[in-house]
């Protein structure tokens, strides 16, 4: 056997994963090769941020994975209680400053004689905490992308479910190889839904623009969470139907997500953004409502 590469032992060092009533470092093996989640794809999860010795809107994001595994048919078998009970179990495994993507997740075990119908009894869970830096929030250039969000009609866009997942991916990597560093998804009307992986939001003239919810696009927590800080601070925001003509034609383009909370886009295709006072009034109003300085 090869040694591991110093990516994959720093990646073992610094993850701590709750599994089987026991805390195991590293990247621990839970599935096998006919767990339904591994193989047919029933898997929920959430993901936290811990950063500055702070978690916001923790309890929301534990709720949302409880209520994500309902939607697609799993038992929710961890209490919020519990759950949280042991993030600060986890988190006490770290540097109280340091950087974290926390991540509670149930998957199904066992399917019906070997097919696609998943057993809601042999819903299994986990929790995993490890380091991921926070973005710099620098910007990132952005382009249309020819893959669309499902409707729920078509796949279960009310939970945080990995199978969705796969679909920003391949929208990543087709941007990636056209040079660049994120995209913005359509719907199947062809009206903006949200960047691969965060919320979308334009400001033109001052108010501030986002998709409406229309049943193709989770609308996170860090969005929520955004949107109600602006408004109070006295900005105007509208959730409405976008194209991405009204993405072009804005002041300034930005992301609300939890990975990487609020960060600019520098440009959608060939059009030039810089980040401007209304990003940065976002992510300080954020940043202070972390802190609890709001």
């Amino acid at each position: 056997m090869t040694a591991p590469d110093p990516d994959t032992r720093t990646h073992f060092e610094e993850t701590w994963t709750y599994f089987e009533e026991a805390w195991h470092p590293g990247n621990v093996r839970m599935m096998g090769p006919r767990t339904h989640g591994a193989w047919l794809g029933s898997t929920v999860f959430d993901g936290a941020r811990a950063f500055e010795g702070v978690a916001p809107d923790l309890d929301l994001h534990l709720e949302r994975v409880n209520r994500s595994a309902v939607a697609l048919g799993l038992k929710p078998k961890v209490a919020v209680e519990r759950w949280d009970e042991l993030v600060r179990e986890g988190l006490a495994r770290f540097p109280h400053d340091a950087e974290l993507y926390i991540r509670p997740m149930y998957w199904a075990e066992l399917g019906f004689a070997g097919g696609v119908r998943f057993d809601p009894e042999s819903t299994n869970w986990c929790l995993s905490l490890y380091h991921a830096p926070m973005p710099v929030p620098t910007g990132v250039r952005a382009t249309l992308s020819p893959f669309r969000r499902p409707s729920i009609e078509v796949a279960p866009v009310d939970a945080k479910a990995g199978c969705l997942y796969p679909n920003g991916a391949r929208a990543l990597m087709e941007a990636q190889a056209r040079g660049f560093g994120n995209c913005l998804m359509r719907d199947g009307l062809g009206n903006i839904a949200e960047f691969a992986n965060a919320n979308a939001f334009l400001a033109r003239d001052g108010v501030v623009h986002t998709p409406v919810p229309n049943g193709t696009f989770l609308a996170g927590i860090t969005r929520a969470r955004v949107i109600a800080l602006l408004r109070a601070d006295g900005v105007t925001v509208v959730e409405r139907t976008l194209s991405y003509d009204d993405f072009l034609a804005a002041d300034e383009v930005f992301t609300a997500g939890n990975f990487a909370k609020v960060a600019p886009v520098t440009g959608l295709d060939e059009v030039r953004f810089e980040p401007g006072s209304v990003f940065r009034r976002a992510r300080a109003l954020y940043w202070d409502f972390a802190h609890g300085r709001r």
